[in-house]
């Protein structure tokens, strides 16, 4: 069992602190989380051992603190803003923390002789998709602040590997769902934008009417298809991808999905058979930007790093978020 250091910032959010817990739990690391906790929750972080620093990248001060006082060997880095509509609102609030705070980690890792970066990217580095399913090969367009923030990281990190030798990886997912399997960590966003939480909140009466966007697209069912991925098999691809670094890997990025997709119909279909529950719903005009298809080829990460994703039914991940919804936080952490 390895004894190594990572760092991951954002480790308290979503798939931070599902990372987190396999990377304490299963890989044998030692972990330190830097979160602000704007959007994490100090409860996510359930493994014994996890230091916990709240504070934000951008702090130069804090950051410096964690490198002098632990011997970090790799970064998983999270912390970002994800809105779509926020970032072409508020373009500067998504490129000051999404591409110029994560400048103060990289720093840092160069005056540490830290060499190993592992970025959660994202699909929306692509912009509309010219194939499907979409490859590592297709050109990198994105359409709105939140693709363009995140892309321009990933054009850092390159000019950083040429630079320095600090090699990275970029994990592009598609959309990430579902929560822990044994449904003591989840997802538990404010505001919640993600399809699944939305359409069981709705089928338990918590929200009023789902809005489905869209129902004229080129598709079978009229409604948009995407490739739900579950968060445990993102979880252990930032594994794979540090084991990947720690062998010698050179830098590279890659897709994470399943390769197949779900429609926002088959989605509402297969929560109402789970939950027992009918999923009130409205049909709303199409929302710029979506395409009618987001599908992954995810081969270069199988090839890469081994990864392969085990829960792919798109039952089994509503079933694994239905009961982080009913279990004893009803879906919250506390704080």
């Amino acid at each position: 069992m390895s004894k190594e250091t990572i760092l991951v910032s954002g480790g308290a959010g979503y798939i931070g602190s599902h990372t987190v817990r396999m990377l304490a739990e299963e890989a044998g690391y030692q972990v330190v989380v830097i979160d602000n906790l704007v959007f994490g929750h100090r409860d996510a972080l359930v493994s014994e051992g996890v230091v916990l620093v709240e504070a934000d990248i951008s702090d130069a001060n804090a950051v410096e603190e964690i490198f002098s006082t632990h011997n970090i060997s790799g970064v998983v880095h999270f912390a970002a803003f994800c809105f779509v509509g926020e970032s072409v609102t508020d373009p500067l609030k998504y490129y000051a923390n999404n591409t110029a705070a994560p400048l103060t980690l990289l720093r840092a890792m160069r005056e540490h002789g830290c060499d190993q970066f592992i970025l959660s990217s994202t699909c929306a580095t692509y912009g509309d998709p010219q194939e499907m399913p979409m490859t590592e090969r297709h050109a990198q367009q994105p359409i709105n602040p939140y693709g363009r923030s995140k892309l321009m990281l990933e054009q850092i990190l390159s000019d950083c590997d040429q630079a320095y030798g600090l090699r990275s990886v970029r994990l592009r997912y598609f959309n990430a769902s579902g929560c822990s399997r044994d449904g003591l960590i989840g997802e538990d966003h404010d505001p919640e934008t993600h399809l699944i939480p939305n359409v069981l909140r709705a089928a338990k009466g918590e929200i009023g009417p789902l809005t489905v966007f869209g129902s004229d697209y080129p598709t079978p069912d009229g409604t948009c298809i995407r490739d739900y991925v579950h968060v445990e098999d993102l979880a252990r691809a930032h594994v794979n991808a540090l084991n990947y670094l720690s062998e010698g890997g050179t830098s590279f990025s890659c897709n994470l999905g399943t390769g197949q997709g779900a429609s926002v119909r088959q989605v509402i279909d297969a929560a109402e058979s789970i939950t027992g529950k009918q999923v009130p719903i409205e049909y709303g005009e199409r929302r710029e930007g979506d395409p009618p298809e987001l599908v992954a080829d995810s081969s270069l990460a199988k090839q890469a790093l081994g990864w392969e994703p085990q829960i792919t039914d798109i039952r089994h991940i509503i079933e694994t978020a239905w009961a982080w919804m009913n279990g004893p936080g009803g879906g919250k952490y506390r704080e």
